[in-house]
């Protein structure tokens, strides 16, 4: 979904030249007729949706400045632009000092309107980022500050909440990629721990001769190159907590170890000769089912029932479709400011294949799915064709991948269409300049959808689409795709009755 613009303005055409021009832009706009209004929208079920306020500083119910005043107390990060049919310095001033973020004198050209917006919006976005790395690195980072709306999610974040309550040992269970830290950070920053360290130890990277040394510390002198005292990960996280990532991947005989720091609450550095006393609070994470290694001895059990005394699963992404919109907008604002592209959105067509893929690696894939089609797109919206390797994998038929990689003619063509519309979930209206496509396009990608959907059986590839065979046969010719589909891995396609493809065509010619 493109980003929400409010246009505030008495005037009816000047909301319709506006609106008219920052639609154009691949935004979405909705008006306010006067001050009061906006302000209604603003505070409103709806508010949390706009991005950035376009605001009439003279209007007769309410004034620009009278809705800056009331508009900054409760909304004090909502970037707003300012218009005025009277520019003067000492208007841009006082508009400025009352929170504006720009200031804009009509008329103001369609260009310049869509640039100060998108210099606000990005302005925006990265200070939202830089508060966020800034709560992350003082360990303050809290559920409001992820990003999810599914109930799974909600769920999660629930008993994440209450775990934060007390020092309880947690054990996340979960796919790679699908935010195990980030919800051990979020129960780290809710806790009475908040702002003390949050160390992060992945226990399958750790060196298998140096995991005693890394976790527990060691002593100057104890083995050869222990040049220096070392504290280790416990000593280091004294106070507040120690997240032990892929816990499933720990050596057995480090698993005693960890066990005893665990009931004791002291570790053992290599070398020294009393143990050392820590206030450690333990959050464990794993992708793999732990309860099941500690019946087949791959995993020690009473360390598992000691770590796994307050489990929370956090869902594979695939199991928890409703997080993937916004998801995909919170890395679109992100990726657009820091690559400086004008992306502000999905087009429907983009957002539906997004939303139908199965994301076998969850959010980091996502999130890398989403840098690279940023960088990619240079248009307002990202779409279908900015996503090929999904489109791909959504169901591009062997035909066409073959077709592509032996080079296939340019997008265009009434033989060839562009290799993401011939996914079966998406077809495009539009080319890549935004133009309606030729009809004879489509309908050459509708039959080769249809050919790859019902695996090439022709009765069944007619029927759906509701004309006869002879017909489709003609249409295979007229197209150009016989050639192709008499070749492999398509030499298979025939009709149920075992008719040759090839018969068919030369019969309908």
């Amino acid at each position: 979904m493109a980003q929400t613009i409010l246009v505030v303005d008495d005037d009816p055409v000047q909301r319709r030249l506006l609106e008219t021009a920052i639609t154009r832009s691949g935004m979405h706009v909705v008006t306010a007729p006067g001050g009061q209004p906006a302000l209604e929208l603003i505070n409103g079920v709806r508010g949390e949706q706009i991005a950035l306020v376009l605001l009439d500083l003279v209007m007769p119910d309410m004034g620009g400045l009278e809705v800056l005043a009331k508009l900054r107390p409760i909304n004090p990060d909502l970037p707003v632009i300012v218009l005025t049919a009277k520019g003067g310095i000492d208007s841009a001033v006082e508009a400025m000092r009352a929170g504006a973020n720009d200031f804009l004198v009509k008329p103001a050209s369609p260009e310049r309107i869509a640039v100060s917006i998108r210099n606000q919006l990005k302005i925006g976005t990265l200070s939202g980022e830089v508060k966020q790395l800034k709560k992350k690195q003082d360990n303050r980072l809290t559920f409001d500050d992820l990003v999810a709306t599914s109930p799974e999610m909600k769920q999660v974040f629930r008993l994440g909440a209450r775990a934060a309550q007390s020092d309880i040992p947690v054990l996340i269970e979960g796919e790679s990629g699908a935010g195990k830290e980030l919800i051990a950070r979020a129960i780290q920053g809710t806790s009475a721990r908040a702002g003390r360290p949050f160390v992060t130890v992945n226990c399958g990277a750790i060196p298998e001769n140096l995991i005693e040394s890394i976790l527990f510390g060691h002593e100057k002198g104890s083995f050869t190159g222990a040049s220096d005292k070392h504290l280790g990960k416990f000593q280091e996280a004294d106070g507040g907590t120690l997240f032990l990532d892929e816990i499933g991947e720990l050596r057995l005989d480090m698993q005693v170890k960890l066990l005893r720091a665990l009931q004791e609450g002291e570790v053992d550095p290599v070398g020294s000769k009393r143990p050392v006393k820590v206030d450690v609070r333990i959050i464990a994470a794993t992708n793999r089912d732990l309860g099941n290694m500690a019946r087949d001895g791959g995993f020690r059990e009473d360390l598992y029932y000691r770590l796994n005394v307050f489990p929370v699963t956090v869902p594979a992404l695939r199991d928890r479709g409703g997080d993937i919109a916004p998801l995909a907008r919170f890395f679109i604002e992100r990726f657009a400011a820091e690559e400086n592209k004008p992306v502000s959105g999905l087009t429907p067509q983009a957002s539906s294949l997004l939303e139908k893929f199965n994301w076998p690696g969850n959010v980091r894939q996502l999130e890398n799915t989403i840098f690279r089609a940023v960088v990619l797109c240079d248009g307002a919206l990202l779409d279908v064709c900015d996503f090929p390797q999904i489109a791909a994998a959504m169901g591009v038929d062997a035909l066409v991948r073959q077709t592509y990689a032996a080079g296939a003619p340019a997008a265009g063509s009434a033989h060839a269409p562009a290799l993401p519309t011939a996914s079966a979930f998406a077809l495009s209206a539009t080319d890549s300049g935004g133009h309606i496509r030729k009809f004879e396009e489509m309908e050459s990608e509708i039959i080769r959808m249809a050919i790859a959907r019902y695996d090439g059986h022709m009765s069944e590839v007619a029927r759906r689409l509701g004309i006869g065979r002879s017909t489709l046969y003609r249409k295979l010719k007229e197209f150009g795709l016989e050639p192709e589909l008499q070749n492999e891995p398509m030499a298979k396609v025939a009709e149920d009755d075992g008719t040759p493809i090839e018969r068919g065509i030369r019969e309908a010619g």
